[in-house]
């Protein structure tokens, strides 16, 4: 495996997000790293992890981390027992409303059997566990108001600064609860965490200007199944490089010029042409996702590994 992707300098440091439903250019393919396996991708996210959090304590004395639920969530389970964990504040990207010990549906419940309770110290901010989303969004906004910057930066615009975001997609582009043609990805009101009632139970998510304010975003997409071979392959393509697409039709677009996006070879598969140069190994992906002459170089003089 190659050496994990480090943040450029401009990456890093960009505090100032902005979020609209108009097209934004691909993400340029530096940003972009197609790993052989979801082994590889979860080594790089906790890599990523790691190099924040190891940043923050260097800068301020602490680490905010965003984390959403599903299998990035569990990729943070792989690592043991982080020695910064003391200095750690964790939100939710996303939560439903249910209790907080729904072993079934509660992101916290998950997360605490995965790993939180090895994680001496760690300062999580949970839910209070009704069903009312509304009021959940509200109480959370203000746990998450309350604390100090020193532990939760602010930008300019009065957003947080997370030193983290981790983030998963769906299929059908949705990022937290932020589901495609619905009024909360394109909230501009300022609120830090939106109710979605779009379903049962309903649920909490950060606002895409808020994803979109951490000093570092990562997007991690994996996992193949007999239902779906190709992983989220078309749902990276379209997040990625679709220029049809919008924040609004399909909320990771939003990221685009924030996040860095780390997918396995199934993930990566319909990516274009203009991503060759992302894929760390060579096999069977790069031959399906690239043109290559007999030589074994594309258009680009890219050698292709063998």
């Amino acid at each position: 495996m190659r050496l994990p992707w480090q943040a450029p300098r401009d990456f890093v440091g960009s505090r100032h997000a902005t979020i609209s439903v108009r097209m934004l250019a691909p993400v340029d393919y530096k940003m972009v790293a197609v790993e052989e396996d979801a082994d590889a991708v979860a080594a790089i996210v906790r890599y990523q992890v790691e190099a924040a959090a190891e940043a923050s304590i260097a800068k301020r004395g602490h680490f905010a981390l965003a984390i959403p639920g599903g299998s990035v969530m569990k990729m943070l389970a792989e690592s043991g027992a982080p020695a910064w964990a003391s200095k750690c504040t964790i939100a939710y990207v996303n939560h439903k409303a249910v209790p907080m010990d729904d072993a079934k549906l509660a992101t916290h419940a998950k997360a605490t059997a995965l790993f939180l309770d090895k994680w001496a110290g760690v300062d999580v901010i949970v839910m209070d566990g009704s069903s009312d989303a509304k009021a959940e969004a509200q109480r959370y906004e203000s746990k998450l108001r309350a604390l100090p910057e020193s532990v939760l930066p602010r930008n300019a615009k009065g957003l947080p600064i997370f030193d983290m975001m981790l983030i998963g997609v769906g299929d059908d582009g949705h990022v937290g609860s932020l589901y495609p043609g619905r009024e909360e990805v394109s909230d501009a009101s300022g609120r830090w965490v939106l109710p979605v009632e779009m379903k049962v139970p309903g649920s909490i998510t950060l606002s895409l200007p808020v994803m979109a304010s951490a000093e570092r975003v990562v997007v991690a997409a994996c996992g193949v199944s007999d239902k779906s071979p190709k992983g989220k392959s078309e749902a990276m393509r379209k997040a990625i490089e679709d220029q049809s697409q919008t924040a609004s039709s399909f909320p990771a677009v939003g990221l685009r010029t924030r996040a860095f996006w780390v997918l396995d070879a199934a993930a990566g598969s319909s990516l274009g042409f203009d991503y060759v140069d992302c894929f760390a190994f060579g096999g069977s992906s790069q031959y399906a996702n690239v043109f290559w002459d007999d030589s074994g170089k594309n258009e680009k003089g890219v050698t292709l590994v063998k």
